[in-house]
């Protein structure tokens, strides 16, 4: 199995959600695939310097990205730019990131573990 790709150490919040994240997207159709049946809005909190809000719409396979705030989302996920970018650069796991309250999920957490097996795998 293919590594997931991991984005440029330095990349800002707003380069990944906005121009990376949807680029590896479409670069991988199978993932896409993954997604189908999945109709939510997750809004995304990154706090301290360099933060902002962001959330992902997946629509039936379809995903799209956008700043600011939702109007509902299905499920939110709050931590700061620090502990983000340890996990896009895989030095911190996601699950161990939760248990120790650094990253705050809230909402359909059927969600989060159904998307977190489709993006770790």
């Amino acid at each position: 199995m293919a590594e997931r790709p991991k984005p440029p150490a330095d990349i800002t919040p707003d380069d990944f959600y906005l121009k990376w994240l949807p680029e590896q997207a479409a670069a991988a159709p199978d993932q896409a695939a993954k997604l189908k049946g999945i109709n939510a809005v997750i809004q995304i909190v990154l706090t301290g310097e360099g933060g902002g809000e962001y959330y992902m719409t997946i629509e039936d396979g379809k995903f799209s990205t956008a700043k600011g705030k939702a109007a509902s989302p299905k499920l939110t996920i709050t931590q700061s730019v620090p502990d983000w970018r340890a996990i896009n650069a895989g030095t911190l796991n996601p699950q161990m990131a939760f248990m120790s309250g650094k990253l705050k999920i809230s909402g359909d957490m059927s969600l989060a573990m159904k998307l977190g097996s489709i993006m770790g795998g």
